[in-house]
């Protein structure tokens, strides 16, 4: 449902009557054709992005998540069916195959004749054909030479189908891949021999390729490489293998961990140092492996003549290998927009006939061309760039035509998701971060003159150019709230950034009649979060600001270093690797995180749980336990209580610059550690040490999982934000004071306009107070505002594009605070068994705040309950090293509808109460959506 009000504007321009109706939506319905027509140059507006929001279709392009708009080159075809992980042509160049993630989809073949999707393998309602095992690795499939297998891997195996001659598959063969200790081979790419007699296989999880006889899938040899080999590309009898992670540790170097292997890495960005080639050669297989150093995160591989082209993801840069001499002669720059050399993602590269080399550009959403002359020394010279769709990761050339495999297609504008959130919530269906998409596109490669015309229009769709990145000569410029120079002074010294969990905008801001909401989509509104509501009555209601990442693993990633890496992005499909990037080098970008570059701009920073890895917490450390304890110091208790042996826990990061920075006393994600204890952990030390100039809290409770039900966790990290913004605004800090609340992602919640739109905050004397700010921006925006602030330089191209939240912000400050609201909703309802400080009871919350009574499971159900708890004991978001969004959403929603309906009642839609193996969808890996 889509509602359309006339809204007022922060800018004071005349409302907009009826936006949502004028927008052109794009529907999809199975698969769409749409073909692009070569238009003109997008012209820049003064501020970029103005009013846009996600999802609709403007004279310049589409509307997505990440600060750009798409409008592609030549023809798209679109799938509803899930991000795509990597993709690859028939030898005959009739069909296409691509691996996909996050719909349950795991394979896709298309007839590039047609332009249509003639198969699906996979486990999800209608494919053509099912497979046991849903995951998916980081690369594409591989089509045998003689066009007659398919190869696809997956977690422990790879999957051989036979190919017809219409291009569909036949019946699936599964080739296992054994684990070597507790490590799974997570397949990368395959590759078969010049003669097509014996497969190669990047076993990415264990360091090492396999030879395997492809009838029988016998492995016949293995051979260590460096770190999580990722492609393969074969020279004569010499196999090339990109290794993500570079070469092996030293003794005595710095090093940062990745799937239990010590990969080099700076102790300050917490990136990885080398990358390197390995070289097997296979008419001696008994043979030294050897190695040729190249860029940081080298992926895609292209082999040409006497030249392998190597895309160094993480260095931005190309390779060009002379393989004749097994050397690097010379590295190409893709690095578009002089403003900023990091960021850009090289992750495809195809040679035309003609001499053109195209090299993918995931984060600017282009392919960059190239001049080739067939001579490795021969300087490569730069045309341009075209548009793409978003996110291209593979690229080829068939006869004529260019293909580009684009993972995130259109964003997240597939079919629309239900969530369930359990007691007193209503369910609700919309748009959902987990509408994933992709797309093919195509076109005939322009002439050179034409390429560079479209450069201009890749400039404009990513805003590069719009802003001043260069840092100020001196401070001689007037303070203000942000400045406009990076480095000119500002009227605040301390930002605070609070990350919480998994909102939409609809979700809770949907009953704010202010702002372009729908209540019908509303799950958490007023009643639960009078906080938030109060805030944004008081400091300003955001109704067009939107979340990136799909879910946690690529959230974090978004607000920490203002960018999702491409390790994160082609993990996808496995997260068997890692899921959360805080404890794995090869997920973070070579130009560090916020706090790196608040601390490089002479500032001080403050960690409080985000962005770490480790927690260590005592045995019998209860959600009951910490809420009393918390609920005694609010009401005067002895605050040593706080660490008492009994509750005290210790936060980690991996990461030394983090860890040097981090409350350890301050607890990390765990759903069953109410914020409102949170709270009073980083009251101590805001009080007793004063804050940081950046300081970073996680409050997570409104993830919900944990002993209470979910409206009550997300009570109580409404309140604990509403404690926080109350201890600062009347402390002696709040006249130059900052605080951004975001989530981490959207994700677990309905959306009228996009799965992605927020529920963020930003609160100070300087913010602007009862308006409605309906500018677009995204997180992008914010960690640029927070960088802006601080003196800091913008992380990547992504972060120095962005335009700083210059509207959220006032000249003359208004210094009045904030009390924080009390809670309407019991923060302990549903919590077995009760706490032993009692149940929470507040004051004049109504019928609401009664605690429903508990009922036995039916006699019928027992078994299947039992067989939930053991699920439930098992998931990330337990145990002791709690992680977010580690399990199904479809399991994570039926195990809150059947534990809030006593086991008696199936999910809406379903015709029996299920098992948790016997739940449709379950197989989703690594994305709760809670």
């Amino acid at each position: 449902m889509q509602v359309a009000r006339q809204r007022r504007h922060s800018s004071g321009s005349a409302p907009e009557h009826g936006r949502t109706n004028r927008r052109l939506r794009i529907a999809l319905a199975g698969t769409a054709v749409l073909t692009i027509a070569c238009g003109g140059i997008a012209s820049a507006a003064t501020d970029v992005f103005g009013n846009h929001t996600v999802g609709t279709e403007y004279a310049n392009g589409l509307q997505v998540s990440d600060n750009q708009v798409i409008k592609p080159l030549g023809s798209r075809v679109m799938t509803e069916y899930g991000k795509f992980m990597g993709s690859t042509v028939s030898s005959d160049g009739r069909f296409l195959a691509a691996s996909s993630a996050d719909k349950g989809v795991v394979l896709q073949v298309f007839d590039l004749a047609t332009n249509k999707l003639i198969y699906r393998v996979g486990k999800a309602a209608g494919v053509d054909q099912t497979l046991s095992d849903g995951s998916v690795g980081q690369e594409g499939p591989t089509y045998s030479p003689d066009g007659k297998f398919l190869w696809l891997a997956q977690q422990d195996a790879l999957t051989r189908f036979p190919v017809n001659p219409d291009g569909t598959l036949g019946t699936a063969t599964r080739v296992p891949l054994a684990k070597v200790g507790a490590a799974s081979a997570l397949p990368g790419a395959t590759a078969f021999s010049p003669d097509g007699s014996t497969l190669y296989v990047a076993l990415n999880g264990q360091n090492a390729v396999a030879a395997l006889d492809p009838a029988t899938g016998a492995v016949k040899r293995t051979w260590p490489v460096g770190i999580a080999p990722r492609h393969l590309t074969f020279v004569g009898s010499k196999l090339y293998v990109s290794n993500e992670g570079g070469r092996q540790a030293k003794p005595g170097e710095p090093t940062i961990n990745s799937y239990g292997t010590n990969v080099p890495a700076d102790p300050v960005h917490a990136a990885t140092t080398t990358g390197t080639l390995s070289v097997i050669d296979t008419a001696s297989p008994s043979a030294a492996v050897a190695s040729i150093p190249v860029g940081l995160h080298p992926t895609a591989m292209y082999a040409a003549g006497k030249a392998l082209f190597v895309a160094n993801t993480n260095s931005d840069t190309v390779s060009v290998v002379d393989t004749t001499k097994d050397a690097v002669v010379q590295t190409i720059a893709t690095q578009p927009w002089p403003e900023s050399r990091v960021g850009y993602a090289p992750t495809g590269i195809a040679l035309t006939k003609d001499g053109h080399l195209l090299v993918s550009l995931g984060r600017a959403n282009a392919v960059a061309v190239y001049k080739y002359d067939g001579t490795p020394q021969a300087p490569v010279s730069y045309v341009g760039l075209l548009p793409t769709d978003y996110y291209p990761a593979a690229i080829a050339t068939v006869g004529s035509r260019v293909v580009v495999t684009n993972t995130r297609g259109i964003d997240a504008r597939g079919p629309a998701i239900t969530t369930n959130k359990g007691y007193g919530v209503p369910v609700v269906s919309g748009h959902d971060t987990h509408s994933t998409t992709a797309s093919l596109t195509s076109f005939a490669l322009p002439s050179d003159k034409e390429t560079a015309r479209y450069t201009s229009t890749v400039f404009a769709q990513n805003a590069w150019g719009h802003h001043d990145v260069k840092q100020a000569e001196g401070n001689k410029a007037a303070p203000v709230a942000v400045p406009t120079r990076v480095g000119d002074p500002s009227t605040i010294k301390h930002v605070f950034m609070i990350v919480k969990e998994n909102r939409t905008y609809d979700q809770v801001y949907g009953d704010d009649a202010r702002g372009n909401g729908d209540p019908s989509l509303v799950q958490f509104g007023k009643q639960v979060t009078p906080n938030q509501h109060a805030l944004a009555k008081q400091f300003g209601l955001y109704d067009n600001t939107y979340d990136i990442g799909t879910n946690s693993a690529e959230g974090h990633n978004w607000i920490m270093q203002g960018d999702n890496p491409e390790y994160t992005e082609s993990s996808a499909g496995e997260y068997l690797r890692s899921y959360d990037t805080e404890d794995d080098a090869l997920g973070h970008q070579r130009s560090g995180f916020i706090w790196t570059a608040a601390q490089a701009a002479g500032k001080s920073a403050r960690n409080y749980g985000e962005f770490t890895q480790f927690l260590t917490k005592p045995a019998g450390a209860t959600w009951q336990k910490y809420y009393c304890t918390a609920k005694q110091v609010a009401a005067g208790g002895d605050p040593s209580a706080l660490t008492d042996p009994s509750v005290k826990s210790d936060t980690e990061s991996p990461i030394p610059s983090l860890n040097a920075i981090t409350a350890h006393d301050y607890p990390k994600f765990d759903v069953n550690v109410p914020d409102i204890y949170r709270f009073q952990v980083w009251k101590q030390h805001f009080e007793k040490e004063g804050p940081a100039n950046f300081n970073m809290l996680w409050l997570s409770s409104d993830h919900t999982g944990g002993a209470p039900d979910a409206r009550a966790q997300v009570a109580d990290g409404d309140l604990a934000v509403g404690q926080v913004v109350d201890e600062i605004s009347h402390s002696k800090y709040w006249k130059d004071s900052a605080i951004f609340v975001v989530e981490d992602d959207s994700q677990d919640g309905a959306d009228h306009v996009d799965g992605h739109r927020a529920p963020i905050q930003v609160i100070s004397p300087w913010a602007v107070h009862g308006k409605v700010v309906d500018r677009y921006y995204s997180q992008i925006n914010m960690v640029r505002t927070i960088e802006q602030i601080l003196g800091a330089q913008p992380l990547n191209q992504k972060v120095a594009a962005a335009t700083p939240m210059y509207d959220a912000f006032q000249s003359k400050p208004d210094l009045r605070p904030f009390t924080a609201v009390p809670n309407q909703i019991p923060l302990t309802e549903q919590v077995t068994p009760p706490p032993t400080c009692g149940q929470d009871t507040p004051s004049g919350a109504g019928p609401a705040a009664a605690q429903p009574s508990a009922t036995a499971v039916p006699p019928s159900e027992k078994a299947v309950a039992a067989q939930w708890e053991a699920w439930r004991k098992k998931q990330g978001f337990n145990g002791s090293n709690p992680a977010p969004d580690t399990a199904s959403p479809e399991l994570m929603n039926r195990f809150t509808w059947y534990q809030a309906h006593n086991w008696a009642t199936p999910y809406p839609g379903d015709p029996k109460i299920y098992t948790p193996s016997q739940v449709p969808g379950g197989y989703i890996p690594s994305s709760d959506g809670q």
